[in-house]
């Protein structure tokens, strides 16, 4: 009889620290970090004007970066401005998604639970992220076009009452508006839900299917399907970095009508 072991949605709590759970996805997590805080050293300590190899290498890869963010902002001031919050999100899950293909991933113990286990199959992670994405972009929106301006996309309360002085054809329209403002809402909700829902279910998934296979047929079958949660891993943090940006993009413009205003004074 084959013993295969089948991961759980939760994450398994390893030990705690006060009254903080520590569990294998953190610990996931936590490595990620602790790679990027090293690998950041090394780089700030070996900037120059005649970059080595390792300066060289991280120039290109971000340069490549922005030059896909470009696509969407279609401004490299702005896509310098939401880098330093997509590009790490990008990054991180990147690094994340490949760690859990290590090998001890899903096999070493420590007790009854695994050690290691990849840090986005934990849903409090990516809601968490997801939250932080779609939070950012109202923030940017209230820096870039206004409070009032940036609410005034969701909320229509101001030509709600003017428009009764306009009639009822503007006071139908006022409260259609008023209608859309609220479905906006809803759909902010509803960015955090699939923002995050789509990367678990997308690791998750993968991990579940390479443990599985592990379990039935010998190392060598696995490869192949390794070899595509690697291209899994590397999609899914292009996606969601790329809806974050949107997200940001789209938040920090002003409406078509305040931009027509501006342009006509």
């Amino acid at each position: 009889m084959v013993n295969i072991h089948i991961p759980t949605l939760a994450p398994d709590v390893l030990f705690h620290i006060g009254g903080f759970a520590i569990t294998n996805t953190i610990i996931n997590a936590w490595l990620a970090i602790i790679i990027f805080l090293i690998l950041g050293i090394f780089i700030k300590k070996s900037v120059s004007l005649r970059p080595g190899k390792l300066q060289n290498a991280c120039e290109y890869y971000l340069e490549a970066l922005m030059a896909y963010f470009d696509q969407v902002t279609g401004d490299r001031k702005k896509t310098l401005k939401f880098l330093p919050i997509v590009g790490s999100v990008f990054f991180f899950i990147l690094l994340s998604n490949w760690l859990g293909l290590l090998p001890g991933t899903g096999s070493i113990k420590l007790g009854h639970s695994m050690l290691l286990r990849p840090a986005n199959t934990d849903l409090n992670l990516t809601v968490a992220m997801a939250l932080v994405s779609v939070i950012a972009s109202h923030v940017f929106g209230f820096i870039s076009v206004g409070f009032f301006t940036h609410l005034g996309k969701f909320v229509q309360i101001k030509n709600f009452f003017l428009s009764f002085k306009k009639g009822p054809i503007a006071v139908f329209t006022a409260i259609i508006e008023f209608a859309v403002g609220l479905i906006e809402i809803v759909s902010e909700a509803a960015k955090v839900l699939s923002l995050s829902l789509r990367l678990f279910g997308n690791i998750f998934a993968g991990e579940v299917l390479i443990s599985v296979i592990s379990g039935l047929v010998a190392a060598i079958v696995p490869a192949p399907f390794m070899l595509l949660e690697l291209l899994v891993g590397l999609i899914q943090a292009a996606v969601f970095s790329m809806l974050t940006i949107v997200y940001l993009t789209v938040a920090s413009n002003a409406p078509h009508g305040e931009e027509h205003e501006a342009t006509e004074h």
